[in-house]
């Protein structure tokens, strides 16, 4: 799924992608990205752990993708500073819709190049 949201995305947007926490982490300093995607079970941490992570480096626009639909969840993710919680399955033209969304509020939506990165669990 990693490979096939990249793909997508880097049509529009300058994308980076990691397929573990602790890469994510790397890119997210190296990089410091308008936003992230991060998918909430990878192979060495959780998307919720990342998210509170980059929230105490940064005020990093974070989109959660997951297959928990408990709202429990949801709630709790949302409240660690997510902007959005995807539940999987998902479309590919719905995930860029909210990616434009939450970038609406910082950036105008005619510019072209936004850096996003994308840690998700690997196909």
């Amino acid at each position: 799924m990693r490979n096939l949201v990249h793909r997508f995305l880097n049509q529009k947007y300058q994308v980076d992608s990691a397929a573990d926490g602790e890469t994510a982490l790397e890119l997210f300093e190296k990089l410091k990205p308008l936003l992230v995607v991060l998918d909430w079970n990878l192979p060495d941490t959780t998307g919720y752990h990342l998210c509170q992570e980059m929230h105490r480096r940064t005020n990093v626009f974070v989109i959660m993708l997951s297959s928990r639909t408990d709202e429990a969840d949801k709630l709790k993710v949302l409240s660690a500073g997510a902007d959005d919680y995807i539940c999987k399955p998902f479309g590919l033209a719905e995930l860029a819709i909210r990616i434009e969304v939450v970038l609406r509020r910082m950036i105008p939506i005619e510019c072209e190049v936004a850096h996003i990165s994308i840690p998700l669990n690997p196909p």
